[in-house]
């Protein structure tokens, strides 16, 4: 990546921080976001606080505009973020309006140095109860200043009319009222500093002279308490529940918003009383997982859901939910579920795991009213049934991003399996039928289907029992493939020690050891030379499954 003239200059501007008293009061507004770039990368705390303190704009947005391979903001640098916001709120020069964190966190709660997303959920909440604590000192500091100087107009009065009028005390009685209107209003601003905070004092004193109401007043009281709105995603689990609630309950001069909502472990009760506080504007999913909801307890939630109105994405993982059990009222709390699903107007991303549910994928997926993109089912026990209902669904053709990864596929759902990729082929870009029982001559029946998804990006085929002639296949149609950016296949079974089954499960491929007498690199080598003699360096391919990632496809 070549680095601009600005964002070199900004580098060496702040690297050393014993020269920015020289050049942070003459720095142009323009200059300012690249010089915080430069600060993050860099890793300079220190100038992060002294610029961030100083915003010249309304908005300032951190973690959306990170590039592929490029690192996230520093912890020490996010803290001393958090902290400039606060101390900048009684900072004139300030001017912000909104902080936008949403997409700083990693997605499993970090990533090596960067803040992860329960540290920063919890320092979030943190600046957000002390910037509260902190407004209500100054407010008591305020009364206490305005009683003294309420007392001391007492005792001049009593001074004043103790004394005989005459010519030569009436100017100064004149001027000492002057000098104790100003002295009232310069000590006012003083504890009131801030753009926005004088701003208030102007319409106090406007609404004063002309006599307005005092109801108009009151709400002006009421909308001037919220000085910065931050916006973030959210990470929520047993041990920062109370600490997040009791952010999203404060009134301050900080208001909480939330863009994604993660909660882990934590009951329905709690994630009811999450829902009711978060404000119903600006939450676009929610991701629910390690609760035992049970089917009664996301028919129950679901209903809160439909409150807002913004919601695109619903994920609920390992969250309880059986349909296999023979259970009275079953049938009925399915019913609530369909009902529940019904009222999310502009759901687009749906993700189920691991919640058994064979044979009522119907029931939940037609009582949608807008078609999905992003469908994810992995270790759903799915029925042929359920697969015959996907490909003939009105999902099917807008589906970007399908995921069946450890549903069993053989002879009897191949059909309906190959029905469904001709249906998405033109705009499906991610796929993922990672532990599916793939075997070659599976694989060899579905390879055309793969073939004609021209849209697609990545596809994932780890874990299948495939052998080296089947990787070569495999890699042969990837190649022809022009769209696609990342494969991910698996291991093949010469590579294995032995002793493997003929039919391994992908639980017994992930546990057994890899023949060390193998060179694993001869598959790597053999796979990587038909890529580059179809010229097709753009194509990555890999079997690490701990490591890939299809986000990093663009």
């Amino acid at each position: 990546m070549v680095l601009s003239l600005v964002s070199l200059c900004a580098r060496e501007v702040v690297r050393d921080h014993s020269s920015s008293p020289c050049w942070l009061r003459w720095v142009p507004r323009e200059l300012y976001r690249p010089l915080l770039e430069a600060s993050f990368t860099g890793c300079r705390p220190l100038a992060v606080g002294e610029l961030v303190q100083r915003w010249p704009e309304r908005t300032l947005r951190v973690g959306r505009s990170r590039k592929q391979g490029q690192k996230g903001p520093n912890r020490l640098c996010v803290q001393a973020l958090l902290l400039a916001v606060v101390r900048g709120m009684s900072d004139q020069r300030c001017a912000l309006q909104v902080l936008d964190l949403c997409g700083l966190q990693g997605d499993e709660g970090g990533m090596g140095d960067p803040m992860g997303g329960w540290s920063l959920t919890v320092a979030l909440c943190t600046m957000v109860v002390q910037s509260r604590a902190r407004a209500q000192r100054a407010q008591r500091e305020r009364k206490r200043l305005s009683a003294l100087e309420r007392e001391k107009d007492v005792k001049r009065g009593r001074e004043t009319n103790g004394d005989v009028a005459g010519p030569d005390n009436e100017e100064p009685e004149g001027n000492d009222r002057e000098k104790m209107g100003s002295c009232r209003t310069l000590g006012e601003e003083e504890l009131i500093t801030g753009v926005r905070r004088r701003m208030e004092v102007e319409r106090r004193r406007e609404t004063a002279v002309t006599g307005s109401g005092g109801s108009r007043k009151e709400t002006e009281d009421v909308n001037s308490d919220v000085l910065v709105h931050v916006r973030a995603d959210l990470f929520v689990n047993a041990r920062s529940w109370e600490r997040v609630r009791g952010a999203l309950s404060a009134s301050g001069p900080l208001k909480l918003q939330c863009r994604y909502l993660r909660v882990e472990e934590i009951s329905v009760s709690s994630i009811r009383t999450m829902l009711g506080l978060l404000p119903r504007q600006g939450l676009l999913g929610i991701d629910v997982r390690y609760s035992s909801l049970g089917v009664a307890g996301l028919a129950e939630m679901l209903p809160l859901l439909s409150t807002f109105p913004a919601l695109n994405s619903l994920r609920l993982h390992y969250c309880n939910l059986d349909f296999r059990r023979d259970q009275p009222g079953q049938e009925e709390a399915l019913g609530h579920l369909s009902q529940g699903l019904t009222r999310l107007q502009e759901l687009r991303c749906l993700s189920l795991t691991a919640l058994r549910l064979p044979g009522q994928l119907r029931v939940l997926l037609s009582s949608l009213p807008r078609p999905l993109e992003i469908l994810e089912l992995p270790y759903l026990s799915l029925s042929p049934a359920d697969l015959a209902y996907l490909s003939c669904s009105h999902h099917a053709s807008t589906l970007q991003q399908l995921d069946l990864s450890e549903n069993r596929l053989d002879e009897n759902t191949l059909t309906s399996i190959r029905r469904l990729l001709s249906q998405a082929s033109g705009g499906l870009q991610h796929l993922s039928l990672s532990g599916c029982g793939l075997t070659d001559g599976l694989l060899g029946l579905l390879l055309p289907s793969l073939g004609g998804c021209r849209a697609l990006k990545s596809l994932a085929l780890a874990l299948n029992p495939l052998s080296i002639a089947g990787l070569m296949d495999l890699v042969r149609m990837a190649v022809r493939m022009p769209s696609l950016r990342q494969l991910l296949y698996p291991n093949p079974l010469e590579d294995y020690q032995p002793g493997l089954p003929d039919l391994p499960s992908s639980a017994q491929l992930l546990d057994w050891p890899l023949d060390e007498a193998t060179d694993i690199n001869i598959t790597s080598s053999q796979l990587n030379r038909v890529r580059i003699e179809s010229g097709r360096s753009d194509l990555s391919l890999t079997c690490d499954l701990l490591n890939y990632d299809k986000d990093l496809v663009g």
